[in-house]
């Protein structure tokens, strides 16, 4: 987001608004097996028709997008997926498909909370009209969340189902059993069924309106709900993120150096040296389809540029690697008969 110049707040909206934009296009095209400014578009269709490929609903790149197009016009105003209105959109659409694909290391085994869901819901005895139905419609909303990025499908289904149960007010109890709850037999844990919980309450509490079930409840429920979790995860000394991982500051240039790298005079000559390697290397830049293209091995081209600012571990690396670059010299004397020529 820092390179993009992008704040967190817009950043969630721009995201909610794609996925509500996937939500409208999957109900034109009629895509009910699963529930899952230009450039937004591009992404939401994209993905869109790569969930189509994995779930074996085939649908053109064509159709997505006159299905988004169609929704703001009249019936007798609706173009057909030939329409060349539509080609260039299209190859736009195939190629962030292949970007998604690459992202995703093509590893097409989904799993849903949904159907752990249903079972959890009749393990413990929920009423399927109620609390069921309305955690079911909770797993929906919580793919506007990172959650799906984040935690298990049995960390999911808990935190919907117990979220459900306290916006019900009843059954809450079944979810505890002897020991509290039964989190080991399913390989998940409190603090991140807590995250979840979290996650969502968020989503209920900013963006209210783009969700299914938090448009049925006001804002102070939700706050409520915040509220009475907060003593325990003060309690328990829960995180807010179960994993977290602080990022660590390089050294820049004028820093000072850590023990472990400690400070090295810099003579006239290595400056020099310096000054004449940076005029000699080019500027690195992005280089174009029909631009000249250099030797394969020549810097700032093709090859990876790497920056060392521990002066200790460069010697040690060129120390190691030295062998492989020695370039070794011999003479060599070689006797021939010429007996046979002369012949």
């Amino acid at each position: 987001m820092a390179a993009t110049g992008v704040s967190e707040a817009k950043e969630d909206s721009m995201r909610l608004q794609g996925i509500a934009w996937i939500d409208n296009v999957r109900k034109a095209l009629q895509l009910y097996d699963d529930r899952a400014e230009r450039k937004l578009m591009d992404a939401a269709a994209a993905a869109l028709f790569t969930a189509c490929k994995i779930e074996d609903t085939l649908k053109k790149s064509r159709e997505i997008l006159c299905a988004a197009y169609n929704l703001r016009l009249t019936q007798a105003d609706h173009l057909s997926p030939d329409d060349s209105h539509f080609e260039t959109h299209s190859k736009a659409i195939i190629g962030l498909e292949r970007l998604m694909l690459e992202a995703s290391g093509f590893d097409f085994r989904n799993r849903y909370p949904q159907k752990l869901l249903i079972k959890l819901a009749k393990l413990y005895n929920f009423n399927k009209e109620t609390t069921a139905k309305m955690a079911y419609n909770m797993c929906c909303d919580l793919y506007r969340t990172f959650a799906p990025l984040k935690q298990t499908t049995p960390t999911m289904a808990f935190a919907c189902l117990e979220l459900s149960a306290r916006l019900c007010g009843t059954q809450l109890e079944n979810l505890q059993g002897e020991g509290g709850f039964d989190y080991g037999r399913w390989s998940t844990s409190r603090e991140e069924v807590m995250e979840t919980l979290l996650d969502l309450l968020d989503l209920y509490t900013h963006h209210r309106a783009s969700t299914i079930v938090g448009q049925n409840y006001s804002l102070d429920t939700f706050i409520g709900i915040r509220i009475t979790l907060n003593p325990e995860m003060s309690a328990n000394g829960y995180p807010r993120y179960t994993e977290w991982v602080e990022e660590k500051k390089p050294l820049g240039n004028g820093t000072k150096a850590s023990p472990a790298t400690p400070d090295r005079d810099i003579t006239g000559e290595n400056r020099e040296g310096s000054n004449r390697r940076r005029k000699q290397s080019p500027p690195m830049r992005p280089t174009s389809a029909s631009e000249s293209r250099g030797r394969p091995g020549e810097r700032g081209r093709d090859g990876t540029v790497r920056f060392m600012l521990d002066p200790e571990r460069a010697r040690r690396e060129k120390a190691a690697v030295a062998d492989y670059f020695k370039v070794e010299e011999g003479t060599m004397a070689v006797e021939c008969n010429d007996v046979g020529r002369r012949r």
